[in-house]
Order: structure tokens, then sequence, then C-alpha cells
């Protein structure tokens, strides 16, 4: 790790150039047609790895890349499924974790190959619900990562979906940002994590989250999935 930055204006800075530059790679993987149905998941993860290497200069994630198709789009993070074939008519979502400079970017997105309007429905909206659970978070000053799993959750049944994941964000920052595993509870907005969100990290200093939103369709075999910064950055549906 290098030398700890302590300006909390240079470090909201930094996390939102490296938010910036991922949402410059996922333009790019749209552009290449990375996603494309006869690749299999592993291929486009890795074909994504090597444009961020390419474009960006990339060469570490602080956790594993994930691209998912089909059924495999139900299945949270920590799982691992059977690597998949992309359909022609398949949802896809992206989640990769680069580090820019010292500091983590967290970015997710859903793309739709075909002209299903069910699973075009759910891409669009991932945003809606994020913005969403945003302005929960704006309006509750000493809200806790449990209270605000909760919301996702029924955020996500209004809007007519389930929401697939065992947890909706977690704390990010500059590498190695604090510990995020099932020792640290509070490091996740999840059930149990009841320490404000609005507090200092083991450094003393702001605390920046991750939002994520990973809604499912079980009987249709569909997921979505979308994050980036929660504290920082514009809407998810600008």
């Amino acid at each position: 790790m290098g030398e700890l930055v302590e300006d909390e204006t240079v470090r909201a800075a930094r996390l939102l150039d490296a938010q910036e530059k991922a949402v410059e790679l996922f333009a790019a993987v749209v552009e290449r047609g990375i996603l494309a149905p006869g690749v299999r998941e592993s291929e486009a993860s890795d074909a994504i790895r090597d444009l961020a290497g390419e474009l960006l200069g990339i060469r570490r994630y602080w956790h594993k890349r994930i691209v998912r198709a089909g059924v495999n789009t139900l299945q949270p993070y920590r799982e691992n499924p059977p690597d998949r074939v992309l359909a022609e008519d398949d949802i896809v979502f992206a989640d990769f974790g680069p580090i820019f400079e010292e500091f983590e970017a967290d970015f997710g997105r859903t793309y739709v190959l075909g002209d299903d309007p069910v699973k075009h429905r759910l891409r669009d909206t991932l945003p809606v619900v994020f913005d969403a659970g945003r302005a929960y978070f704006a309006a509750r000053p000493d809200i806790t990562g449990a209270e605000l799993y909760a919301h996702m959750v029924e955020l996500a049944r209004e809007a007519g979906w389930e929401f697939g994941g065992t947890i909706a964000g977690h704390l990010v920052g500059q590498f190695p940002h604090e510990t995020i595993d099932g020792d640290r509870l509070e490091s996740y907005i999840a059930p149990g994590s009841d320490y404000p969100m609005r507090r200092p990290d083991r450094n003393g200093q702001t605390s920046h989250w991750i939002l994520e939103v990973h809604l499912v369709d079980r009987e249709r075999g569909i997921g979505g999935f979308l994050e980036q910064l929660l504290t920082l950055g514009p809407p998810a549906g600008s």
C-alpha cells in the first residue's frame, strides 16, 4: 500500500476518478462487442481484463472479476457457478473491482443481448432502485447497514422483483480498504450490520460505501446487477 491519503477532498476525488475510469472501461466493452453470443463468461472476463490493461494500464483488481449470463445471473457474488456460453437472447452482468493509482473502483452493469421486454425492464429497473436507495440513505443521517439493506429488499419487492444479494454493498477506499469478510459484518450493508454507516473508518477518515442492487426473477431464471459509489458521484440513472 502507498502512503495514506489523509485529505478528504483528495480521497473523494481519487475515488470518483477511479469510478469514472471504470465507466470508461465498461463503455469500451460495449463498443468492442465483448459481450456477444457464443462467448464464454470466462473469455469475456479475460477480454475485459486485457482491455483494461490496454486502455487504462490496469493490472490489479481487489476482488474476483465476474461476468455472468442467463441463469448464472441469479447467483450472488460469493458463488462460483459453472462457466457458461452467452446465448442469443441472454441477460448478462459484469462486476469488476479495478485498482486505479491505489484507489479502488467497484462497478457493475447489466446488458441485454436480445429484445426480450422482461429482461430490458429488469435492466432498466436497476438504476431506479439504486437511486431510490441512495435517496433513502441521504435522508437518514444515522442509518445502519442493516436498515439500508432492509430498505433495498423492500424497494426490489415494490418494483416487482426479488433482491438477490445477501449484501447490498460494502466499504470502499484506498487499497487495501477496510477488511470486508465474515468477521467484519459492519463493513457490509447487510442484516446484522448495526453500526451507523456515517462513521470514521479504522484510520479515522470518512467512510465511503458502494451500493449494490441485485434483482432476480427466479421463475424466469434471470437476474440483473448494478453497483457504484453510494456516497459520491452522480445518480445511477444519469
